[in-house]
């Protein structure tokens, strides 16, 4: 058995591209998308008439319109090509504004309605701030389904949680890496493989947390720099894996009995109920987690800066 099969037998297995014509080989549940990735998937040949037909049908409608039509229709091909959900990123350039948030949101969800998409096999991906997070418990409550992304950190899930967002994305190589470039010199590798990784660690926290306190969020471990990492998580509820590492874990044959990682019943139920963080309690949580802080900030200002080239491509 390969690693992917044996992957699969206790975690959902996502594709995290926005290249569509490759999900055809890789058979997974369900797809996530980024501004990043459908830059990357717009400057290939293979996409230039997408963009070109954006071009001639829309130029008349205002860029954010036009942006978010481009972004419906990489999702909508997707779609034909997983039997799951899509997550759609909103512009990171609102992740500090709650209201423009939920407008973005509404407008992708009735965008994806005229195509004839049902709203269930589509979830918004917000940035995990405190903004982001308030537009989420709104979104979530007009049945519109959420996908809480730049996720570094527990004080994050727990107000995710209580927003009762649909998924959340806790990231693991973005962690790996700032804790990497931290140590400097002094990293060794060898202490940071499988569960020792630290970017593991904080998704294995997060998952026992939400199990013991019977939150129905679902966990889908995001952003991966090998396939240690994959497995060491095997048993989450999600794992969003690019096509590269896909094709690694397919390519890998499993050398053993192979058991999960994570398992609900290693997270028994507890009688207290999740807790409950404020505003201030939240942002000095964050503020304290240089980690978490620095790379919510840096995910954030990626996503906007290839936003912006994205928009240049548009004229």
């Amino acid at each position: 058995m390969n690693q992917l099969d044996a992957l699969k037998q206790y975690t959902t297995v996502v594709a995290d591209t926005g290249d569509f014509l490759e999900l055809v080989s890789l058979a997974a549940q369900d797809a996530t998308t980024n501004p990043s990735l459908i830059l990357k998937s717009v400057l290939k040949p293979q996409y230039q008439a997408l963009l070109e037909d954006n071009k001639a049908r829309f130029s008349h409608e205002p860029l954010s319109l036009r942006m978010d039509r481009l972004i419906v229709q990489f999702g909508c091909e997707i779609l034909a090509h997983v039997p799951g959900r899509v997550s759609t990123e909103i512009d990171a350039r609102l992740s500090f504004d709650a209201s423009a948030c939920v407008e973005r949101a509404r407008q992708i969800m009735r965008l994806y309605a005229e195509a004839g998409t049902p709203p269930e096999r589509v979830l918004i991906k917000i940035a995990s701030t405190w903004e982001g997070m308030q537009a989420a418990r709104v979104l979530q409550a007009e049945g519109i389904r959420c996908n809480l992304t730049l996720l570094f950190s527990l004080p994050q899930a727990q107000v995710c949680a209580s927003s009762r967002v649909s998924l959340i994305s806790p990231f693991v190589g973005r962690i790996y890496d700032w804790h990497k470039k931290a140590k400097g010199s002094l990293w060794k590798e060898a202490e940071h493989l499988g569960a020792q990784d630290p970017g593991v660690q904080s998704v294995t926290a997060i998952y026992h947390y939400y199990k013991s306190h019977g939150i129905a969020t679902e966990v889908m471990g995001a952003s991966f720099r090998n396939t240690g990492q994959i497995m060491a998580l095997a048993g989450c509820d999600l794992l969003t894996i690019s096509p590269e590492l896909l094709t690694s874990l397919k390519d890998t044959q499993v050398q053993s009995a192979f058991e999960p990682a994570l398992r609900p019943v290693d997270s028994p139920l507890l009688g207290d109920k999740p807790l409950h963080l404020s505003e201030s309690v939240f942002r000095f949580a964050l503020n304290e987690d240089a980690m978490a802080s620095e790379k919510l900030a840096e995910g954030i200002r990626a996503f906007c800066v290839d936003t912006l080239k994205l928009e240049a491509l548009m004229h």
